[in-house]
C-alpha cells in the first residue's frame, strides 16, 4: 500500500533510483496498490540516466 509522500525504490531502466509519491491518480484515492498510476518526484537518479532529479 502506497500513501502520499511515501518514499520508494524505483525498479525500471530510466535511471531513477528513489522517488516520492505526491499524488495517487484515480477516484480521489487515499492509498495506491499494484497497478495504480502515481505521480512522483525523483529524489535520486543515476548520472547519464533518462530522467533527472526534481
Amino acid at each position: 500500500m502506497i500513501q502520499e509522500y511515501s518514499d520508494m525504490v524505483v525498479a525500471d531502466n530510466t535511471g531513477a533510483r528513489r522517488a516520492r509519491c505526491f499524488r495517487i491518480l484515480g477516484q480521489n484515492k487515499r492509498y495506491g496498490h499494484i497497478g495504480d498510476m502515481l505521480r512522483v518526484s525523483i529524489k535520486e537518479a543515476q548520472p547519464g540516466g533518462l530522467v533527472k532529479k526534481g
